[in-house]
């Protein structure tokens, strides 16, 4: 099992578009500055920048983290056009459209914070999570 961090303005609104969207369940959320989510082998970690101790505080140069950037989680679909038209319907902002590279099909989503969520649909059976 793997976990990633993302830096998020609002706990909540993100618990409810990962939930709603994109199929995480809730597994923690012991403080308004953190939750812990999960789908299939990914935990996904939320945090508020200053939040307190932990991966939202500050560097000890008193930079807080932020969201946003380009590095993100990439979650494997079974058809990522249909989830595109489902996600735009539903007022999700995407960053592209579909685009069609080596090994399959992705499209950019972003969370309520701006932290980008590929959706990938392969085409290649090597490019597959369960080869």
């Amino acid at each position: 099992m793997a976990m990633v961090r993302y830096i998020v303005d609002d706990v909540d609104a993100a618990i409810a578009f990962y939930r709603t969207h994109l199929g995480f369940r809730e597994i923690m959320h012991p403080a308004p500055a953190f939750a812990l989510l999960v789908r299939d082998d990914l935990r996904l970690a939320l945090s508020r920048p200053g939040g307190g101790p932990g991966g939202g505080q500050a560097m000890p140069d008193g930079t807080l983290p932020r969201p946003g950037g380009w590095n993100r989680i990439s979650l494997e679909v079974a058809d990522v056009e249909a989830d595109a038209r489902r996600l735009r319907a539903a007022g999700v902002r995407l960053r592209n459209e579909v685009v069609t590279g080596v090994g399959g099909k992705q499209v950019l989503v972003e969370d309520p914070s701006g932290n980008p969520v590929e959706l990938f649909e392969p085409l290649l059976p090597e490019a597959r999570e369960n080869r």
